[in-house]
């Protein structure tokens, strides 16, 4: 980039610098937004597609989740990545409606493009999308129905229309079940926050998807560290410690020098009845399990497994927290303080073989504040789209239950907020009237992208669900196999109302943050400079830069 001073150029970007402005930057960037939009719409919906995908080492991942497909796609436009994050905010905070927001968005901006065409200003264009999601809020919370923690059938309907269309979908009855059900043992009384961190997904290839169950309690990819120790103990006292058990070495650096052979008899002696003395205080607190996030000594194994103690070394740390919470008992620092008081319990410990490798089963605890859920299926491909469909279902029923509020789902939402906001447009007036009205149209892709992945008429289908909701229908949504305006709340497609809400604003922000730019001033990537030329490639002090 170079201005004219005087009739001599002055060099103001490196080398190599793009610079692009006003409508041509504009339209690259709202075209390279539509292009992503465009590549995760066909996945939306009960009628939608999965996508494979493969990385430059060959890995591959089969999924119709937004959030992941958009992580594993190699995204090097900077309006496209600004894309990417709307997915992983709206994945983050709600963990479904991915593809709803990033679709939203990038309709938002087709429509943007059009007003550009009729001479709207930009500004004026973002101020309007702004007033049009605040009213959407509104809009969206007086239509929204009250939800309580024990109406376990509304909480399934929201966690299976989360799930409907993901490759989790032949046994989503199963999987539904186990996501309400895990949700509400980790909800605490009087905490607003539900942290679903707490339900252990794990995943073991092999068996059938119907082979996934619900450990009330917690599960340990491990084995026992010794074959000597027993396989099961009922009712067991569990002792949870972070430290090894093992001879600590010195932290300075210690001679020992030993001069016969009997001091070296003592010195080993000594050694052995100091790992003794760990194991009788585990044995003396009247704990019969042990888990250890770090080593155990061969010795010490041995003693424990002389004592009838399963033990298990090297737990991770969050699978240790998880252990207390569910357990109910106290990560200790060193084997010494262990206190009856401190032990956790469960009604079984067992090592089962899973999918040919072992695991511990920590079974049947007391009001668990952590569970378990055990992934089966055919494939490796299988299991990781299974934990997807499961993430999504446990992160939506807790939205649910955090907020106690749910909307129609299959677009009935999209279409009343059209209908309404439409209204609204023309009380508002002025140009931003024109915004509105765009916004209007651009959330009905929802009902418009449902029906054209279900193979239906996107125009019949509208025009239908509009009539449907002028009528008064206002739970009206696109039943895609029927192909028909149908009650959503009467099918059971629900969603909770944060989903949305996340989505439209998401959405709406990242829209208008795109929209506004109107010069790209991208950079050169970096190059070593030749032998013996100062950086920059020219005269010191002097950046190169190309003309514009």
């Amino acid at each position: 980039m170079a201005q004219q001073l005087g009739g001599t150029p002055v060099l103001v970007l490196k080398e190599g610098s793009e610079r692009t402005r006003g409508r041509d930057a504009q339209s690259r960037n709202i075209l390279a937004a539509k292009t992503i939009a465009a590549a995760v719409k066909s996945t939306l919906g009960p009628k939608g597609m999965d996508k494979m995908m493969v990385d430059s080492m060959g890995n591959v991942v089969i999924t119709n989740d937004g959030a992941t497909i958009l992580k594993e796609m190699e995204i090097d436009h900077p309006a496209a990545k600004m894309m990417v994050e709307i997915a992983k905010t709206q994945d983050d905070e709600v963990g479904d409606g991915t593809t709803t927001a990033v679709v939203i968005a990038g309709e938002l901006l087709k429509k943007a493009e059009d007003l550009l065409e009729q001479g709207v200003h930009p500004t004026l264009t973002a101020s309007g999308y702004r007033l049009a999601a605040e009213k959407a809020y509104e809009i969206l919370q007086s239509r929204a129905a009250d939800i309580s923690p024990a109406d376990t059938d509304t909480l399934k309907k929201i966690a299976m229309t989360s799930m409907t269309g993901k490759g989790a979908e032949v046994v989503k009855e199963l999987l539904t079940n186990l996501a309400v059900d895990a949700v509400r043992m980790i909800a605490e009384k009087g905490v607003k926050k539900i942290d679903v961190e707490h339900v252990k997904l794990e995943k073991k290839p092999g068996g059938s998807t119907e082979d996934t169950m619900l450990i009330k309690g917690m599960l340990i990819d491990k084995g026992r560290v010794h074959p000597g120790m027993p396989k099961r103990v009922e009712n067991a006292k569990i002792a949870l410690v972070n430290s090894a058990l093992e001879i600590e070495k010195t932290e300075v650096d210690a001679k020992i020098e030993i001069t016969s052979p009997d001091q070296m008899k003592s010195f080993l002696d000594e050694e052995e009845r100091m790992l003794e003395e760990m194991v009788k205080a585990v044995k003396e607190s009247g704990a019969e399990v042990l888990f250890c996030q770090k080593g155990i000594d061969d010795l010490a194994q041995h003693y424990l497994a002389k004592k009838g103690i399963l033990a298990v070394k090297r737990v991770n740390e969050s699978d240790m927290k998880k252990l207390a919470s569910a357990t109910g008992g106290k990560v200790l620092t060193t084997v010494e303080e262990i206190r009856p008081e401190d032990l956790g319990e469960a009604g079984v410990v067992e090592e089962k073989k899973v999918g040919g490798e072992e695991m511990i089963f920590v079974e049947n605890c007391q009001n668990p504040k952590s569970v378990s859920i055990l992934l089966r299926g055919g494939t490796e491909h299988v299991v990781d789209e299974l934990e997807r469909g499961m993430n999504d279902a446990l992160r939506v029923t807790a939205c649910a239950l955090e907020e106690g509020k749910y909307v129609a789902g299959g677009g009935a939402a999209e279409i009343e907020l059209a209908l309404k906001l439409r209204d609204y447009a023309s009380r508002v007036g002025g140009r931003e009237q024109l915004a509105i009205q765009a916004f209007a149209d651009a959330i009905e892709v929802i009902p418009r992208a449902l029906a054209e992945n279900a193979g239906l008429d996107p125009i019949d289908m509208l025009v239908a669900l509009r009539s449907a909701h002028e009528a008064g229908e206002t739970y009206a949504g696109l039943d895609v196999f029927k192909g028909e305006p149908t009650d959503m709340l009467k099918t059971g497609v629900i969603e909770p109302l944060r989903v949305k809400t996340q989505a439209l604003s998401s959405a709406t922000e990242s829209a208008t943050m795109i929209l506004r730019i109107d010069d790209v001033i991208a950079s050169s990537a970096e190059k070593p400079p030749a032998e013996g030329m100062p950086p920059g490639g020219g005269y010191p002090g002097m950046g190169m830069g190309g003309e514009y």
